[in-house]
């Protein structure tokens, strides 16, 4: 086949074509040439030449008539753009013509050209219905120049807004596909604003009218049918998803203010999501603080329930009160003591879920209330935790800590309020915390500052009265203890002994066993309180236990050996004093060792010792009545060199 594609030259003649084909084939050549002529092989050679040339004409064949089908083909395709073309132009002109007709029939009267006008305004309908037709077949084809085309012819006409509205709902055809609508949301925004520029000569307004769509159709039936499922059966659920909603809601906001959409966009979206939301805002802070209120008994109910406790009723008003001020001016214990067994009914747990569902309530409550209503809203909460977490537990547990401290003349009586002191300035602290981080950002500029802040001053007043009458009966309590001790364990033969030359001890027992106990409280009441406070109350503890070893030692008469067993006590007293790092004390206690030395000193250097460092500044009266302890103090040589 090749071969005979050979033969052909341009231009083709029949005759040369054959003569080059004999003289090509063996044997087909003249007699005189270098083989003979064989006509038999010349007629073979013609007759496969021709099959050749048969075969050859057929594939041609096939191949002009598959061009013709394509150039058919790309013919009806040229001729159909054209046609497009030509229609398309006519629709522009049409709608160019349509459009004067219309504005010029607007000016016609009615009566003498009702049919033109009628015959104007069909065709202007027909002629609108069958651009929009034409944009949404572009749309779903995915044209934007069409659509941008056809967009521009339907500018002038009413049904404008309708081309917008139909290319709003279309984009949002399949694009609500995760779970998650609020980034569904974002996601289709932010394809429509990469194109709507290409398609409309608004695009801003265009935009905005898509999102004020996604907020007013879709965001609200999901936010209605979320909050409705627990409207009134779960506050909790209800306040918990109203905040999510709200809180994505103003999150997708905030991702949609870096589109343009026109001047005032933060004004525009304000207006959306307060549309979605606001009959919800008007009642969300009676929900909330009823359910505050509900949730913070039923906190309070459990734990008093775990300690199978009832709770006693405080009480208020006249005779309370009388009570009260009676208690705060004489210390007496108003009603019969209370056995605790050791319980200070306040509970850290308690304590964190009531801080813990009210730092929740302070969130939702910054996040959903109008800020003019923000302070006052934020009042209402903290007065709530005031309730049931100041009062209802705090000042209760006083209360019943007061109730539980024992009389001063009390044996062996068991001290728990110091503990009561102890976990009420733990809460303490974490109270004020949770008043200075999340409340005051929401009150910090507005009237209701102030009011929070007396509000917390008369409550922490309140409770710290009751600790002070609390810790000044326990120490009347300890220093009571003490002397139950001194009483059961000091004899009068400790400091005037029979024989004068057999005492053994360094000590007493009495004093032994006092200021291991002292020593006990002490350490109390460091792990009890904190700060200055610490400092005060031992101080007070010091001064009285000062107070009752000075009345103590009065009681006594005391010889020479008993004198110096009683300056071993005082030294020993005056080691336990020490231990309170007090100056003041550990000052009272030396004066006293120096005083007890009055009780061995050698009548003729009395007026020495009195006239020393220690003793030159006290009272005469108090160095007599320690000078008149020494059981040698009527004869008639020490008075004469004392007086």
């Amino acid at each position: 086949m090749a071969t005979t594609a050979e033969l052909f030259e341009e231009p083709f003649v029949a005759d040369e074509y054959i003569e080059r084909l004999v003289w090509r084939t063996p044997g087909g050549g003249s007699r005189g040439g270098p083989e003979a002529f064989d006509p038999k092989r010349l007629l073979e050679e013609f007759v496969n030449h021709i099959q050749e040339l048969q075969i050859m004409d057929e594939r041609i064949q096939r191949k002009v008539e598959k061009l013709e089908q394509q150039c058919q083909k790309e013919a009806k395709e040229f001729a159909r753009k054209v046609q497009e073309l030509q229609k398309s132009n006519q629709i522009k002109e049409a709608a160019d013509i349509i459009q004067k007709l219309h504005l010029i029939a607007q000016e016609l009267p009615f009566d003498r050209f009702s049919e033109v006008k009628s015959k104007i305004a069909s065709k202007y309908h027909d002629l609108e219905c069958q651009l929009i037709q034409e944009f949404t077949g572009a749309q779903r084809r995915g044209e934007i120049s069409r659509m941008r085309e056809v967009a521009a012819v339907l500018l002038h006409f009413k049904g404008y807004s309708h081309c917008v509205d139909v290319y709003i709902k279309q984009c949002q055809e399949g694009a609500y596909l995760r779970n998650d609508i609020f980034e569904d949301a974002a996601i289709l925004c932010q394809r429509v604003n990469k194109q709507v520029g290409d398609i409309f000569s608004n695009p801003e307004t265009v935009l905005a009218k898509l999102i004020q769509n996604v907020f007013e159709i879709k965001l609200q039936s999901f936010v209605k049918d979320q909050l409705q499922e627990c409207w009134k059966s779960d506050a909790e659920q209800y306040l918990k998803s109203l905040y999510d909603l709200y809180t994505r809601t103003t999150n997708l906001s905030s991702k949609l203010m870096e589109f343009n959409l026109g001047t005032d966009k933060q004004t525009f979206l304000s207006k959306l999501i307060k549309s979605i939301f606001i009959s919800y805002l008007e009642s969300y802070i009676e929900i909330e603080t009823g359910y505050l209120k509900s949730r913070s008994a039923m906190i309070l109910q459990r734990y008093y329930d775990s300690k199978n406790h009832q709770k006693r009723s405080i009480g208020t008003g006249g005779i309370q009160d009388l009570k009260e001020r009676i208690r705060q001016r004489t210390n007496l214990p108003l009603g019969p003591s209370i056995d605790t067994h050791g319980e200070t009914f306040l509970s850290q747990e308690v304590v964190v879920n009531l801080l813990q569902e009210t730092k929740q309530a302070f969130e939702r409550c910054h996040r959903l209330s109008d800020p003019s209503d923000l302070p006052r809203n934020a009042f209402r909460i903290f007065t709530i935790l005031v309730e049931f977490l100041c009062i209802e537990h705090i000042d209760y547990a006083l209360e019943t800590g007061l109730a539980g401290i024992p009389s001063s003349d009390s044996k062996n009586a068991n001290l728990y309020f110091l503990d009561v002191v102890h976990q009420a300035n733990t809460i303490f602290h974490l109270f004020d915390k949770q008043f200075n981080d999340h409340l005051m950002p929401l009150i910090s500029s507005s009237p209701k500052l102030s009011e929070c802040l007396q509000k917390k001053k008369e409550i922490i007043e309140q409770m710290e009265m009751k600790l002070d009458t609390g810790i000044d009966r326990t120490l009347n309590c300890m220093i009571g203890q003490m002397k139950h001790i001194l009483a059961a364990e000091q004899k009068k033969t400790d400091f005037k002994p029979e024989d004068e030359n057999n005492v053994l001890i360094q000590y007493t027992n009495a004093c032994v066993k006092v200021c291991a106990y002292v020593r006990k409280q002490v350490e109390k009441i460091k792990n009890s309180m904190d700060g200055k406070n610490v400092d005060t109350v031992l101080m007070e503890l010091g001064v009285r236990f000062h107070r009752l070893i000075y009345e103590h030692l009065q009681q006594y008469s005391y010889s020479c050996m008993g004198g110096m067993l009683a300056i071993c006590d005082v030294a020993e007293y005056r080691k336990c004093a020490k231990d309170f790092k007090i100056p003041l004390v550990l000052q009272l206690f030396d004066t006293l060792h120096a005083l007890c030395n009055l009780l061995v000193v050698n009548p003729d250097n009395l007026k020495q010792v009195c006239s020393g460092e220690q003793l030159a500044n006290l009272d005469k009266n108090i160095l007599h009545s320690f000078v008149q302890l020494r059981a040698d103090y009527r004869s008639a040589r020490l008075a004469r060199h004392f007086s």
